[in-house]
């Protein structure tokens, strides 16, 4: 299966658990959620992985006068939380029906803008100068460590000097991924992170959870 031909397959993929049941699919955590549970589970995440982590994060700004992006949102659980913690959010996914269910969810938070994107790169976007960028439980669901290795430049491409980028990976390299699986995805271990992070104008300042599915990186652009 060639690039495109996966890509295809991801966005079909995706477009199909966003119909059958989207809030499942981005937070596996429960099968039935209410709205109020799922933006609240979006809320932990940012209280657990952001807002304990602003020092590296917001580096003095004002969190109110801060961009970010953020790549995968999803439904918009993650993303809502994001709008009600910083001044301007810019999030892409590669499911139109995700980005459909999205919109609905962040009416009310007009500093929010989904895009539904090509799958592969951030080109959507506009180039505004961003202060920070966060992805969770998206890239260990990627079957190809191009696209992987794609965002991540793309992000550096459009970060601020100095500005972190902390995301998520697969950590666990003991399985095999499948490139027709566009559930498990790519792992990375601790040496291929830094080498990922050096390849695209970051410094690998910290990792946690190497070894383990949750393995977090603290890129910061060069």
């Amino acid at each position: 299966m060639d690039l495109e031909q996966q890509l295809v397959k991801m966005r079909e993929d995706w477009d199909a658990r966003a119909r059958e049941n989207a809030k499942h699919y981005v937070q596996t955590a429960q099968t039935e959620w209410s709205d109020e549970e799922f933006y609240a589970s979006g809320e932990q995440t940012v209280g657990e992985e952001i807002r304990t982590d602003m020092t590296n994060i917001c580096q003095g700004k004002n969190p109110k006068q801060m961009r970010v992006l953020e790549i995968g949102c999803g439904a918009g659980r993650v993303t809502r939380a994001l709008a009600n913690l910083f001044g301007e959010v810019y999030a892409v996914d590669i499911s139109e029906e995700m980005i459909a269910q999205a919109k609905v969810g962040l009416r009310n938070h007009p500093n929010a803008n989904v895009f539904n994107n090509n799958g592969k790169d951030l080109s959507i976007l506009p180039d505004l100068g961003y202060d920070f960028a966060f992805s969770t439980i998206v890239f260990q669901h990627i079957p190809s460590k191009e696209v992987i290795e794609t965002y991540v430049k793309e992000v550096s491409r459009l970060l601020r000097p100095g500005a972190l980028f902390k995301f998520q990976v697969q950590g666990y390299t003991g399985c095999d991924y499948n490139p027709d699986d566009t559930w498990v995805g790519a792992s990375y271990s601790d040496e291929e992170a830094k080498e990922l992070a050096e390849r695209c104008g970051f410094e690998p300042r910290y990792r946690h959870g190497a070894g383990e599915q949750y393995f977090w990186l603290w890129f910061f652009k060069i």
